[in-house]
């Protein structure tokens, strides 16, 4: 899965969407003194101002003005616009339908639309009163992001990103580090923000070990609005704790995130310190205060308490969930004073914007208004001007996703596989199976039953009969993931399949057949429904969750508590994603770094037909008291 949404409301078939620690921590300014400055210009010093002094990240050195100044004086409205998890969204297209992008809602998608809402709001605010941030998640997600990191990366190639590239030529002034960004590993992140012209912000992600910032942790940005004082405006960025589980492999050992409460705790004095007028803190994190992960890390969403228990805010933009939240005010606990906050949904079909209303009063700048909207950008047309930045390599993504890789003997559709065992999801078990069974011939391991896990990640898949391309193979598995083997044994398994069939409602023996009403119970998405093969299972849904699986058996024979199997597994479940039972913990037997996606392409252009009849075995079903719901 790799998913980077939250698990607290439903994901239904029109609408897929790309996914979704706390360590004993030095003391600071010990291991700030020793940690030093690395090759991505980290924070050093004995204390945060003196750290950003010596890395040359504060802004001009001009603090506000401390005269004086009686009354109340002029006043000013600032504007600020962000977007928050684009994932890889540039133009309005759908690569996997190849068409414009369209859903149920008429939204529209891509930075090309976010930039004709931008240019609007510039031209009628004016371009001196106006900022642009991005709260992450911004470099995968879409089949381009995925070709320029791993068909053509641009480590090798040298090309800049499209999304730099787009963001570069609309202007943002700052972005905050999503947990997405961190997918491809840390050297392609690198490259990634060598080529943006905004700063790119992540305070909370440091050092494993200590304390000290690996990314910049705030910029500040001066608007001088005409006939006005300037105004000093600074931008925290936050990322989100669980990359340390979602990206174990590219950051364990180099990298440890924080609770973003206490590094905002930590940032926001020392910005005040630098004289800003306004404070806005972007955060990859959405407001509902839960974690799709166990309590061992910082709360996952946890922007509004943010908002709630750190003094000295103004705003806050912030992503995470997609979901769409024009306005919402939290009250700090601390000061009283209120905090606005805006989440732009997600892929570009919305821009959070913010009027901030000032005063000068005593000779300073003293924000006396909030408010914040989202704009739809399907009221406008792409920008011709941000369509053509990225048009070659758009064209490029359009040709290769379009190639065949495979005849397929009959059509092979998803639409059920939430509620039943369907060829197409089979399809991934066998590449899955054979891919492990050949990598682990020859070790200890060899003679153990090897079985898969996989999840229905996309109702609308379908491989149609005859060709069958990337884009219909993307379409099936719209993840990045890489495989991995672990063992697990037989009660592991068992508990591990009760936990998954938490899925479904309880539904009475003798209701009527509805199945798409019974999934996504406790709201959980489809991405977190896993089944399994190789071995056959009912799940009997007329019973309480935790009691369904019912004749769990290998090759006709019960299985036993402490018999051993093979588990293919892909990397974001077995980092602990979704929180199941016993993967993250058992041995791992096979890690090759293979992408899975990518393993269905090459398996379909090898064997060159797809016949369910070579690999569809109809291993589990749902059944009510005992008799089969289909």
């Amino acid at each position: 899965m790799g998913e980077h949404t939250p698990h607290e409301h439903h994901r239904h078939a029109a609408a897929p969407e790309p996914r979704w620690c706390s360590c004993a921590v030095p003391d600071d300014v010990e291991q700030e003194r020793r940690s030093g400055v690395s090759r991505r210009g980290f924070l050093t010093g004995v204390s945060a101002a003196s750290a950003l002094a010596a890395a040359g990240w504060a802004a001009s050195s001009d603090k506000a003005s401390a005269a004086d100044f009686n009354g109340k004086g002029p006043t000013v409205t600032i504007t600020i616009m962000g977007t928050s998890d684009i994932h890889s969204h540039a133009v309005n297209w759908d690569y996997y339908t190849n068409a414009e992008y369209h859903d149920a809602a008429g939204n529209a998608v891509g930075l090309s639309r976010v930039s004709s809402v931008v240019n609007q709001i510039r031209k009628d605010r004016g371009r001196d009163k106006t900022l642009l941030f991005d709260a992450g998640d911004t470099i995968q997600g879409t089949p381009l992001g995925f070709y320029y990191a791993t068909v053509e990366p641009i480590t090798q190639t040298g090309a800049v990103h499209p999304m730099a590239a787009q963001m570069n030529a609309i202007g943002y002034d700052a972005v905050a580090l999503g947990n997405h960004e961190f997918n491809y590993g840390l050297e392609f992140l690198d490259n990634w923000i060598s080529q943006m012209k905004a700063p790119v912000l992540g305070a909370n992600a440091v050092h494993a070990g200590t304390k000290v910032p690996a990314y910049r942790p705030y910029t500040i940005k001066t608007l001088n609005p005409h006939g006005a004082k300037p105004v000093r405006v600074g931008v925290l960025g936050l990322t989100n704790p669980g990359i340390v589980i979602w990206d174990k492999a590219h950051v364990s050992g180099k990298l440890e995130v924080l609770d973003v409460v206490e590094t905002a705790k930590r940032w926001v004095p020392v910005m005040r310190d630098e004289g800003v007028d306004v404070l806005v803190v972007s955060v990859h994190a959405g407001d509902t205060g839960k974690s799709s992960y166990g309590p061992d890390l910082p709360i996952e969403n946890a922007a509004a308490l943010i908002a709630e228990q750190v003094p000295g805010i103004d705003a806050i933009l912030f992503g995470h969930a997609h979901v769409d939240v024009p306005q919402r005010f939290v009250t700090n606990a601390v000061t009283g004073d209120t905090v606005v906050m805006s989440e732009p949904r997600c892929w570009g079909e919305r821009l959070s914007v913010f009027d901030i209303g000032l005063r000068i009063e005593k000779g300073r700048w003293k924000v006396v208004s909030k408010s914040s909207t989202t704009v739809n950008t399907n009221t406008v047309e792409d920008d011709p001007a941000l369509v053509a930045v990225v048009k070659a390599q758009h064209d490029a993504v359009v040709k290769y996703v379009n190639s065949p890789v495979a005849t397929s003997t009959e059509e092979l559709s998803a639409a059920d596989s939430c509620w039943k065992d369907t060829a197409i999801l089979d399809y991934v078990h066998k590449v899955q199976t054979d891919t492990v069974i050949k990598a682990i011939a020859g070790t200890p391991q060899a003679s153990l039953p090897v079985i898969s896990i996989a999840a229905p990640f996309n109702r609308q898949a379908v491989f149609p009969a005859g060709q069958v391309t990337i884009r219909d193979v993307a379409g099936l598995y719209i993840y990045d993931n890489t495989l991995l083997a672990s063992v697990l044994t037989g009660a592991q398994i068992k508990d591990y399949l009760e936990y998954s069939a938490r899925y479904f409602a309880q539904v009475a023996p003798g209701a009527p057949v509805d199945p798409a009403s019974w999934t996504n119970a406790l709201s959980l998405p489809d991405y977190n429904y896993d089944q399994l093969s190789g071995v056959t299972y009912d799940i009997d849904i007329s019973q309480p969750a935790g009691s369904r699986i019912v004749d769990l058996a290998f090759e006709g024979a019960p299985v036993a508590d402490g018999q051993q199997f093979v588990v293919a597994v892909n990397n974001y479940r077995q980092s602990g994603g979704g929180s199941f039972p016993h993967i993250a913990s058992a041995p791992v037997v096979y890690n090759a770094q293979v992408a899975i996606r990518e393993a269905i392409v090459a398996y379909a252009s090898a064997a060159k037909v797809i016949d369910p009849a070579d690999f569809h075995v109809v291993n589990w079903r749902l059944v009510r008291g005992g008799t089969p719901v289909f």
